[in-house]
């Protein structure tokens, strides 16, 4: 039943993100000037969250815009109606719905679905990944010279060490190809499904990385705080590989 449940909220959004591609609809700002919401962002939430209470309605939720609707439940639907509505505002389509389910504190389920691309991850967990109904599984390669990656910015940081624009001009130096795509959740599917090798981001939140992280996981990755300790999508860095890149990638990270 949450699966079920999990695939027709997932449906229910993307459906939202066809109907108003390309516009016109409202877009406003948030945190930063580009920091985008659009109407679409809040028609999808709702199509999703209506879908998911009407199976279960004492089910907690976590979602990007209308924050927390607390429930005594041992299940939390963690939500982005749009991971990437920067690219979905200016008719980039390179962007997907998100839904991670977690249960007694553990991510259970995820699904990402990017209609544009008529491409639906799902991780169950235990049970491993699929694209389209098909397994997936990360990448084989070995070699960190030879590794494809993927990387996303915040709207504002402070400039450090290991500021993103300093990883990124150390990443770059090695001559390593690194890619933006502008969602973190089609980031981490590419991953699962070996078209990247490796990705790393230094700013995410819960509903950015709830289901994708479970989905490289179950495609044989590996992924962790910045630092190599285990990953919880409620602190806000990521490194998620193949897991044989894994620690070279992370020494490159942290300037090691």
């Amino acid at each position: 039943m949450l699966k079920a449940t999990l695939l027709k909220a997932t449906e229910a959004g993307g459906k939202i993100l066809q109907q108003y591609f390309n516009g016109p609809f409202e877009v406003s700002s948030k945190s930063t000037l580009n920091d985008l919401v659009t109407e679409v962002d809040k028609k999808s939430e709702a199509a999703i969250i209506s879908t998911i209470h009407e199976a279960f309605p004492d089910h907690f939720i976590l979602s990007e815009e209308v924050g927390e609707i607390r429930k005594n439940s041992e299940v939390k639907w963690i939500i982005d109606p749009i991971d990437g509505t920067v690219n979905f505002a200016n008719g980039i389509p390179l962007c997907c719905v998100s839904i991670g389910v977690e249960k007694d504190g553990e991510m259970v389920l995820g699904a990402v679905y990017n209609p544009f691309m008529n491409e639906l991850f799902i991780a169950e967990k235990g049970k491993g990944a699929t694209l389209n109904d098909k397994p997936i599984k990360v990448s084989s390669n070995t070699n960190i010279a030879r590794s494809c990656l993927v990387t996303g910015f915040a709207y504002k940081w402070e400039d450090s060490v290991n500021s993103p624009l300093a990883v990124f001009e150390r990443v770059i130096k090695q001559g390593l190809p690194i890619r933006r795509l502008g969602s973190a959740a089609i980031d981490l599917c590419w991953v699962a499904c070996g078209r990247f090798d490796g990705f790393y981001e230094h700013a995410l939140h819960a509903w950015d990385a709830a289901a994708g992280y479970l989905i490289v996981e179950e495609a044989g990755g590996k992924v962790t705080d910045f630092n190599g300790g285990k990953y919880s999508p409620y602190q806000q860095t990521i490194l998620a590989t193949n897991g044989h890149i894994h620690e070279p990638l992370a020494n490159l990270v942290n300037g090691k």
